[in-house]
């Protein structure tokens, strides 16, 4: 017997002898479903020459029907399929769709290539047609040709595999990204004189989670900003983020009064969460119209940090900023938590220039205990873990960074603190910086965003 030629090339068949790709490196795993015993001897025979011809290993198993084929393929991964279409319990394409079928469930899909008698190829091509990677015509290849056709096809399947799995990843990455930008709205803010400066950063494990926040300022002149996180990571999450900073947003363009917004929005999370375990952690901030007072509501968020320049005396020239965390006095319990308690306001006096902070806990729970060049910033605790950065952390980070100006001052922030971590922060990450330059500030105050998911920053 022989097995399909160079004198006889199917669709999408490789170049000749002269040009023998060496792509695939070690052996190839072959499974020949064929019942004539003669037959399979000389398939075997074939290979051993290939070994030797065409430097084509092959490790060579058998079935003798299709039944028993769909058997060897669910316990050994195979690179190679060679099925003859006159089997005992299926014939012709009937064999072909059968085997088609089987390998679809399959986590890596095998190279298919079947055995036809019909020298005029037309029962070939139709396999072809019908999901076979390519065929062979009995009594016309030597070990040499048989090696190339199951080069090219098994390199033609972990081809076709790879642009399937990139064309998926693609996917994936552009509704990540949907998502992601449906946490990084754009501010509803139409006072030109209120700084308003947000960033996200996704952790080191490439899922998304479920951090958000907002800022609308209302037909009065009062600003109403938030932060949250979402308890968890992933698309889920994620969604779940996007919702509730949906329903904040519509619950505060509807003027609802500010000590009922959190209440309404713990019903929309009953509702739209999948697991009852599931909570949520708000920030919520109410700053007056005259920019001289706000109130702070906490659902079991951190409180923010609330940044005043410091000015010289003598030339009262901007020298430095002081930073400082606000009371967590009056924190609530988190959104969908069961237990009695519910939210009042904190009211902060401010002074005539400020800036807000709010952040979620991705930022304080980075590990620092040595700088990106090695030396230790804070030593490891008793159990040899490293320190977290902390609330006091990142009131100096966000000195430092102020101290040089507003430009990009929350990409800085981040930045930092992912250095000062060593590389991607383990949890995500949100950011929101909102300020107030004084009623005789001139000019637009800063608008920006980041959303930190560029080649530049995985490069960092």
């Amino acid at each position: 017997m022989a097995l399909g030629g160079a004198g006889t090339a199917g669709p999408g068949r490789g170049p000749g002898p002269e040009a023998r790709p060496s792509w695939i490196d070690g052996p190839i795993s072959v499974l020949l479903v064929e019942d004539d015993d003669a037959d399979a001897f000389l398939v075997s025979e074939l290979l051993a020459d290939a070994d030797v011809e065409a430097d084509l290993r092959a490790d060579l198993h058998r079935a003798r029907s299709v039944d028993e084929a769909l058997g060897v393929l669910s316990m050994v991964a195979v690179d190679c399929l060679l099925l003859d279409l006159g089997l005992p319990d299926a014939e012709g394409l009937g064999a072909l769709r059968r085997i088609i079928e089987g390998i679809e469930v399959l986590p890596v899909q095998p190279a298919v290539v079947v055995l036809t008698g019909n020298t005029a190829h037309d029962l070939g091509a139709s396999a072809v047609a019908n999901g076979a990677d390519d065929y062979l015509v009995k009594g016309d290849v030597d070990g040499d040709g048989l090696a190339r056709c199951l080069r090219y096809a098994t390199l033609r399947r972990r081809s076709a595999a790879q642009q399937i799995a990139l064309y998926r990843s693609e996917v994936r990455a552009a509704e990540t990204t949907r998502l992601e930008r449906a946490l990084l709205p754009k501010e509803l803010v139409t006072d030109e004189k209120v700084s308003v400066m947000v960033g996200y950063l996704p952790g080191g494990n490439g899922l998304l989670g479920g951090d958000f926040f907002d800022t609308v300022e209302r037909p009065d002149g009062t600003l109403v900003t938030v932060i949250g996180d979402v308890a968890g990571h992933g698309p889920d999450e994620a969604a779940l983020g996007a919702a509730m900073r949906t329903a904040w947003r519509t619950l505060v363009l509807a003027d609802t009064p500010a000590d009922d917004v959190l209440p309404l929005l713990e019903r929309v999370l009953l509702a739209e969460r999948g697991r009852p375990e599931v909570f949520v952690t708000i920030c919520q901030v109410v700053i007056a119209p005259d920019r001289r007072r706000m109130d702070v509501y906490l659902a079991g968020h951190l409180p923010p940090l609330l940044v005043v320049p410091r000015t010289s005396p003598e030339a009262a020239v901007l020298v430095t900023h002081h930073c400082e965390e606000l009371s967590s006095a009056r924190r609530g319990r988190a959104l969908g938590i069961p237990v009695d308690g519910g939210w009042s306001a904190h009211t902060v006096e401010l002074p005539e220039v400020w800036t807000a902070v709010l952040y979620t806990d991705g930022l304080v729970e980075a590990a620092v205990g040595a700088d990106p060049k090695g030396t230790p910033i804070l030593p490891p605790s008793a159990h040899g873990r490293m320190p977290r950065l902390g609330a006091h952390g990142l009131r100096s980070v966000v000195e430092r960074e102020m101290d040089q100006g507003t430009d990009e001052v929350v990409t800085r922030v981040l930045r930092r603190v992912r250095e000062l971590h060593g590389g991607p922060l383990v949890d995500d990450a949100a950011l929101l910086f909102v300020g107030w330059a004084g009623a005789g500030a001139t000019g637009p105050a800063e608008r920006t965003s980041t959303l930190a998911d560029s080649v530049e920053w995985s490069r960092a």
